[in-house]
């Protein structure tokens, strides 16, 4: 059994821990974090699972940015800690955090990952979209909060202001 709630201050540091023993301490080193610099993760969109004994089980990040002059939230890090991994704690946090984007009023979500995995949560691979280099286009996947929410935008992505 899990608890989710929004991210806290308080959480950073063991989330940032969390992110760092999933994905080794470089990860800061790619470019999706050159969106993130400086820039908080969107408010009550970020989450933290935590287990029954109160320790962070898995965690979601979101930040906003710009295509154009469309704003877009860019969905990452998605963590579980490996002793949780394969109970769909990762799908909870992804479920109930797009259920919380579309009711706070955003309109698209962008993330870099593995398509087969995002498939199963309605991410397809978005064309026209360009992240900083070095990313794959390939692994560049949109989701619609509204119907027709990707349609037209097309351009960098950039932090937003």
């Amino acid at each position: 059994m899990f608890t989710l709630t929004p991210e806290r201050m308080d959480d950073w540091w063991e989330v940032e821990g969390l992110y760092d023993l999933c994905f080794a301490p470089g990860r800061t080193a790619l470019s999706s974090y050159r969106l993130r610099d400086d820039v908080p993760p969107v408010e009550g969109l970020s989450m933290v699972a935590r287990d029954i004994q109160g320790i962070v089980a898995g965690a979601i990040r979101y930040w906003p940015v710009r295509i154009g002059t469309a704003q877009a939230l860019l969905l990452g890090p998605v963590a579980v800690h490996p002793v949780h991994q394969g109970e769909g704690l990762g799908g909870m946090l992804i479920h109930a955090s797009l259920t919380a984007a579309g009711e706070r009023g955003w309109q698209r979500v962008l993330l870099v990952g593995d398509a087969p995995y995002y498939a199963r949560f309605g991410f397809s691979r978005l064309e026209g979209i360009a992240m900083p280099p070095p990313t794959n286009p390939d692994r560049v996947l949109g989701l619609e909060l509204i119907d027709g929410a990707w349609q037209g935008v097309t351009g960098e992505v950039t932090r937003a202001a």
